[in-house]
């Protein structure tokens, strides 16, 4: 029997020389619909009811938060890099362990699971957060496909990132 982790490749040096970047694209294109299945299994069904949308971060974050949004009849937010969403929006900065980025989001509200491909030190998703509550909304859960393990357990005013795959 084989594993989610069995469609993840190591790709070395990628974005930059020291880091190992994980390629879920083998995944999306063959075990999408087991990637999905697992994903939803984080959740319980009474938090999957008491969540109103779910937010995808750009840009694998927003292929998985989309087909998780359709599978479970919610709504879909997307969180993306600067500059890609028209005005109004929320923007937020945060450093990334090879860098620094910025998020915007649409001001709105509801509950709100947030959905990301990868946790590495939890910048992105903390960014996302955080910037979520600035823009109106209620943050329900965290959820990611797989956690790299690279900081100590991460948490998020209380929460934890809930993953399928870990390192």
């Amino acid at each position: 029997m084989t594993s989610l982790q069995d469609y993840i490749r190591d790709i070395p040096d990628f974005p930059q020389p020291g880091v190992l970047f994980r390629d879920i694209s083998p995944l999306l294109r063959d075990r999408f619909d087991l990637a999905l299945s697992a994903m939803s299994a984080l959740l319980t069904r009474e938090e999957w009811n008491s969540i109103d949308a779910i937010a995808g971060i750009e840009a694998r974050g927003f292929i998985l938060a989309a087909g998780l949004a359709s599978h479970h009849g919610k709504g879909f937010v997307p969180i993306r890099k600067e500059g890609k969403l028209p005005p109004p929006v929320i923007r937020a900065s945060y450093q990334l362990e090879y860098g620094s980025s910025s998020l915007e989001v649409r001001r709105d509200h509801g509950r709100l699971l947030i959905v990301d491909d990868v946790l590495a030190t939890g910048g992105t998703m903390r960014a996302a957060a955080d910037l979520s509550i600035q823009a109106g909304y209620q943050v329900s859960a965290l959820i990611a496909l797989i956690d790299l393990r690279l900081a100590p357990a991460f948490e998020w005013q209380g929460m934890r990132v809930r993953s399928v795959v870990e390192y």
